[in-house]
């Protein structure tokens, strides 16, 4: 199936595309804020550089678009065109978000994953329970958690 979009418009679409600060991201910093918790942005000592650091929780929190992730949800589906350079451009993320996983486990950070899925989309949880469920982990012991929408099909 062809592009809907002529190249010009797929491209100002793309480019168009944030890496911070987007909705989701901020969502739920101010969420957390607002319950008191206090963070760092995107600290680039870290690798992956966290989208939120909380150094008191000794925690990471990680807020990942399901595309470009390559999360398995519904939010996500393979493009028709240029499969082959999509699926490399993917799949490099995945495998750099692995790296860097392993990276600030062995440095000893609890890490938390929030998938845009959560937010959005027919399997989105309701936004007051998530911002609670993220600040429950964060008062736990608990190393990894991942908060990712319902699976509706």
């Amino acid at each position: 199936m062809a592009d809907v979009h002529n190249p010009e418009a797929r491209s100002r679409n793309m480019a168009a595309i944030r890496g911070t600060n987007s909705k989701p991201e901020l969502l739920i910093r101010h969420g957390l804020h607002a319950r008191g918790f206090r963070y760092r942005l995107h600290d680039r000592k870290l690798p992956g550089r966290p989208d939120l650091v909380l150094p008191k929780y000794q925690a990471v929190v990680f807020v990942n678009g399901c595309y470009w992730h390559g999360h398995d949800c519904p939010l996500f589906k393979w493009p028709k065109t240029r499969e082959e350079f999509w699926r490399e451009k993917i799949g490099g993320n995945v495998e750099r978000d692995q790296r860097n996983l392993a990276a600030l486990k062995a440095a000893g950070w609890r890490i938390a994953c929030v998938w845009e899925c959560a937010l959005k989309g027919r399997g989105k949880l309701p936004r007051e329970d998530l911002i609670d469920n993220i600040a429950t982990w964060l008062s736990s012991d608990r190393k990894e958690a991942s908060f990712r929408g319902e699976d509706t099909v």
